[in-house]
């Protein structure tokens, strides 16, 4: 089990205010009241804060002078598309069942020629054209995936892509639902404590491939997508992510997972009687493992307290944040945790209905979208948090432009 917290707001203190560093301590888990693990995390304090502040104005006080913000975003999803009704003629279920219990209308599938890295690009590209930024600028590309087209990784298959000469590093971050959020908050950790100024973070998966299209429970969730955000370094008035909250839980691994299997037939090779289970047997990974009601159990309850830890982090209550951007995995999921956070459903971005879950892509496409139809505005605040296999989970408090 691990735990990660985060200030990262745009503050600092004035002269009058006395800093006061500590070492605090915070439980996190599966969101048991019952032999709760510890971990750690720095924090700062400040005496003197105003009870009341504006989004862009924490009340926390910077760790460092370097900021980092948000400035482009682009997204991509396959050509396919798959209705409820044309699932229905696969498994027994029907448009008004899967809608009523999900929210789920259509989802896109990856056929053919199309790849994820192709998506993944695409979506890049985009996100480079309207932060207008060259793909030689780029310092760092962070692909997060948990469906790679390559055992080693992907990342660097985009960087190929995008034609950097440069070379920038290219790598995967493998958390699920979860890991475009843990995406923003390494590229921050690079942009803060590396030096690096353009950092893109992809969130991209094809989990269609581990799906088993003869499981209704399963089959009508999920859909591929890729979705891309630029984060670049600035001055720290300018930052945009003002805190973040991660988790993670290992004991919860056995309600949702994809897990390793090995092939039922004899390798070609044979070990002659000479050495037991020598060469191994070729391996494979199963098609996903969901406990659709533990599932659900754990993200309304883990969901709203991440979002909470990070708000309180940032000096906000959800009354001041613009925009309430969740994983897309499930629409009574997603109303529960605005309930809980007493959000109305008009600052709620959502398009579950048209994709399914598409996983690491769903925040980014999500906020592409909105961004491009004019909801989501610059100086707009976001709470945003992925959640899923793992188990994972996590927020962060963002600001747009």
């Amino acid at each position: 089990m691990a735990n990660v917290s985060g200030f990262l707001s745009p503050s600092v203190p004035s002269l009058g205010r006395t800093l006061k560093p500590s070492i605090g301590v915070i439980g996190s888990g599966f969101c048991s009241t019952k032999g709760i693990p510890k971990g750690f995390f720095c924090s700062s304090t400040v005496e003197g804060a105003a009870d009341k502040v504006s989004p862009s104005q924490s009340r926390m006080p910077r760790l460092v002078m370097q900021g980092c913000k948000l400035v482009g975003s682009g997204s991509a999803v396959p050509s396919l598309q798959i209705s409820n009704d044309e699932l229905a003629k696969m498994v027994d279920t029907n448009d008004k069942w899967i809608a009523d219990r999900t929210g789920i209308r259509n989802r896109r599938v990856l056929t053919g020629n199309e790849t994820l890295t192709s998506l993944a690009a695409e979506a890049a590209r985009k996100a480079l054209e309207m932060a207008e930024v060259d793909p030689d600028d780029l310092d760092m590309i962070l692909l997060c995936t948990s469906t790679p087209e390559d055992l080693f990784g992907s990342a660097p298959q985009i960087q190929k892509q995008l034609g950097c000469k440069r070379n920038p590093l290219a790598y995967d971050i493998t958390a699920a639902c979860s890991g475009f959020v843990l995406g923003l908050v390494s590229a921050s950790a690079h942009i803060r404590g590396g030096g690096f100024k353009n950092v893109l973070v992809i969130g991209a998966d094809s989990l269609s491939r581990y799906v088993d299209w003869t499981d209704r429970g399963t089959c009508i969730l999920f859909g591929d997508a890729a979705g891309a955000v630029l984060v670049q370094a600035c001055d720290g008035e300018d930052d945009g992510l003002f805190s973040f909250d991660l988790h993670s839980d290992g004991d919860g691994q056995r309600h949702l997972n994809a897990s390793i299997k090995q092939s039922e037939v004899d390798h070609a090779l044979g070990s002659n009687g000479s050495v037991v289970d020598f060469p191994p047997r070729r391996s494979s990974y199963s098609c996903i493992n969901m406990n659709g009601k533990e599932v659900y159990r754990f993200a309304v309850q883990c969901v709203p307290e991440t979002i909470e830890s990070s708000l309180q982090k940032a000096g906000l209550t959800p009354a001041d944040i613009d925009w309430l951007l969740l994983h897309q995995a499930n629409k009574r999921i997603i109303d529960s945790v605005a309930d809980r956070l007493k959000l109305p459903s008009d600052r709620v971005i959502s398009n579950l209905a048209s994709y399914g879950n598409t996983s690491a892509a769903s925040i980014p496409l999500a906020l592409d979208e909105a961004v491009r139809s004019g909801k989501v505005k610059p100086g707009h605040t976001i709470a945003a948090a992925g959640f899923g296999a793992g188990l994972t989970w996590g927020s962060a408090i963002i600001r747009w432009g």
